[in-house]
């Protein structure tokens, strides 16, 4: 593309600038970089994990394969390791097979989603992300609760949910913001970038929500409620909501989510 000469400049065309305004004017940049998404290379898995498990150390659902009652001599340490971990693991896995975004100046929000037609089941994805060493890692009802009800539950109920549309849509697989930077816009912001795509491609978003007091942010961004899911190895069943989203061309016609139950 050629780059085009701007016009010259002189110094008497251009407005004073107070000291004041030079502030605001740099807090308003710094801000507006702080609210710039950014697709993480693999390099940032991490920085990106960290995030994810500071977020989530006290969700039901992430700590379900994790404080599973059957190590003794398991610590809280031990747990919070184990926990990082897993995050690492999976946030891995999305670098180099799905999509992995941050936000704010120190990966205060990570979102990781799964593109259509993509997974992360595959041997190498497997391999490299450390997913399959899982199965060294937990204990063993840690792994009957990972391996043979999380996992198998989360795929048969997005397979039921969207059927043909299932291998077509945008899977919102994590979402988290560390607990200092809440309240900032930052989960909005990640969100609304991929959904926006999902929108030029006309594609179906889905998720599943741990945390009941997220479910009216989703519900701003279009998500609406379509099933309810449980685990059920633990004391008490861990409930998770499951949502899903149509394109803004859809909405914008006045149709409604099939897919409820």
């Amino acid at each position: 593309m050629e780059k085009k000469s701007n016009p010259a400049v002189t110094i008497e065309s251009l407005p004073s600038i107070s000291p004041a305004s030079s502030s605001s004017s740099s807090a308003a940049a710094a801000s507006a970089a702080n609210h710039r998404v950014r697709v993480l290379h693999k390099s940032e898995y991490k920085q990106a994990a960290l995030c994810l498990a500071e977020a989530f150390k006290d969700d039901d659902v992430v700590m379900y394969f994790v404080k599973t009652g059957d190590r003794k001599k398991f610590t809280a340490d031990d747990e919070w390791k184990l926990h990082l971990h897993i995050m690492e693991c999976i946030t891995y896995a999305h670098c180099i097979s799905g999509l992995a975004t941050a936000i704010g100046p120190d990966y205060d929000c990570v979102a990781l989603w799964m593109p259509p037609n993509k997974n992360m089941d595959d041997f190498c994805t497997l391999l490299w992300s450390g997913m399959f060493g899982l199965h060294w890692k937990l204990s063993k009802e840690g792994k009957k609760r990972f391996f043979d009800e999380f996992l198998p539950l989360l795929h048969d109920t997005k397979h039921h949910v969207l059927g043909k549309d299932d291998d077509n849509s945008w899977y919102l697989v994590y979402i988290g913001t560390k607990p200092g930077s809440r309240g900032k816009g930052y989960a909005k912001s990640l969100i609304e970038y991929t959904t926006k795509q999902a929108d030029m491609e006309n594609r179906i978003s889905y998720l599943e929500c741990s945390n009941i007091l997220n479910l009216k942010l989703y519900g701003r961004l279009g998500f609406q409620m379509t099933k309810k899911i449980q685990l059920l190895r633990g004391e008490k069943p861990i409930e998770l909501d499951v949502m899903t989203r149509l394109p803004i061309a859809q909405q914008l016609v006045g149709k409604t989510s099939e897919f409820a139950e």
